[in-house]
C-alpha cells in the first residue's frame, strides 16, 4: 500500500501509475494547486486515481495538503482507513516561488518550505511509527539538483531540498533496526515545474525515465538506505557528501589556515562517511584518531 504526494501531475503521476501497475494500492494525493501552491482542485488527484482503476489497479484520491500537520495526518489516515496498512510513502509534492535572495519575501520562503520540507515531515511523522511497529517500510523523499548545488532565484527551494536530505538521513538511521528504509531521489524531468525554462535542446526527459528509480527505492528488494540517487535524462547516479582528508596541526593561526588552504581543500582522495550505519560517529572518530596519531587515514573504516 503506497502513498504518493503530488501525484496528480508530472513525476508523481508517473510514480503512482508505476506502483499501481506493479500491484500496489495507491493513495493519490494532490491538492490540485497551481505552481505557486495557491488554489486547489480535486480534478488532478481524482483523474489519476480513475486512470489507475480503469487500468485494473486500486487507487483512491486524497486532496489533503502536506503543508500542515493535520494534512499529513489526513493523508496517512486515508491509507489506514481505506486499506488498513501502509508500506510506502513517496513525498513528491512541490511548489515554486521564484525570486532573488535580495528580494524574496518571508512569505514566499515559508510557502515553499511548507510543502517541500515541512511537508516531508508532516507525512513521515505519522507514517514512521506505523512502519517501525510493523517492521517494514519504504520512504522516498524528493530533493533536487538545486538542493545539492544551489541555483539562482530559488533560495527557498534550494534550502528546502537540502533539508530533505538531512531528514532522510535521520529516518534511515532510526528506521534501520525496524526494517524501514528511507532514501532520496533527485529527479529531473520536463514537467510544469520547468515553466519558463527553454527545454528545446534537452534530451528525452519524460517522468517515465525517473519512475523506475523511485519504484525500486519503494520496493521490498531495495538494498540501500540513507542514500541519494539522481535520475536525469536516463542517467542514474549516486550523490554523496565527501570530505577532503584534511590537514592536522595541534594548533592553528589564521595565517596558517590561509597558507595551507590548498592542502585543506584537496579532494583528490575523498573521505566519505555514509549516514548508515553510523556516519556521524565515524566522522568524529576519524578526526579524533587523526588528533591522536597525527596520521591521515584515507579509509574511514581504518578508524573503527
Amino acid at each position: 500500500m503506497a502513498v504518493v504526494t503530488g501525484a496528480g501531475r508530472g513525476l508523481g503521476r508517473s510514480y503512482a501509475h508505476l506502483l499501481a501497475a506493479r500491484g500496489a494500492r495507491v493513495i493519490v494525493n494532490d491538492t490540485g494547486a497551481d505552481l505557486t501552491g495557491d488554489g486547489g482542485r480535486v480534478d488532478p488527484a481524482e483523474q489519476v486515481a480513475a486512470e489507475i482503476r480503469e487500468a485494473g489497479g486500486d487507487a483512491i484520491a486524497c486532496t489533503a495538503s502536506v503543508a500542515t500537520p493535520r494534512g499529513g495526518q489526513d493523508i496517512i489516515g486515508s491509507a489506514l482507513e481505506n486499506y488498513g496498512r501502509l508500506d510506502v510513502v513517496v513525498h513528491n509534492a512541490g511548489n515554486v516561488r521564484r525570486g532573488s535572495l535580495r528580494q524574496m519575501s518571508s512569505e514566499d520562503f515559508d510557502a515553499v518550505l511548507d510543502v517541500h520540507l515541512r511537508g516531508a515531515f508532516h507525512v513521515v511523522r505519522p507514517a514512521f511509527p506505523l512502519m517501525c511497529d510493523a517492521g517494514y517500510g519504504r520512504i522516498v523523499l524528493t530533493s533536487s539538483i538545486g538542493g545539492l548545488y544551489g541555483n539562482c532565484e530559488v533560495a527557498n527551494y534550494a534550502a528546502a531540498k537540502a533539508g530533505v536530505i538531512g531528514l532522510s538521513n535521520v529516518a534511515a538511521l532510526e528506521g534501520a533496526t525496524a526494517g524501514v528504509k528511507c532514501n532520496v531521489v533527485v529527479p529531473a524531468a520536463v514537467t510544469r515545474m520547468a515553466e519558463g525554462i527553454d527545454t528545446s535542446g534537452y534530451p528525452p526527459m519524460q517522468p517515465e525515465l525517473v519512475a523506475p528509480v523511485v519504484g525500486w527505492l519503494a520496493h521490498e528488494s531495495c538494498t540501500v538506505t540513507g542514500e541519494v540517487l539522481i535520475a536525469l535524462a536516463g542517467r542514474v547516479a549516486r550523490a554523496v557528501v565527501a570530505e577532503s582528508p584534511g590537514v592536522y596541526q595541534p594548533s592553528w593561526t589564521v595565517y596558517q589556515v590561509g597558507e595551507r588552504i590548498e592542502e585543506i581543500r584537496d579532494i583528490g582522495t575523498p573521505v566519505i562517511f555514509p549516514p548508515v550505519p553510523d556516519g556521524h560517529a565515524d566522522h568524529i572518530r576519524y578526526s579524533f584518531d587523526l588528533a591522536r596519531t597525527g596520521r591521515l587515514r584515507h579509509d574511514p573504516e581504518e578508524t573503527q
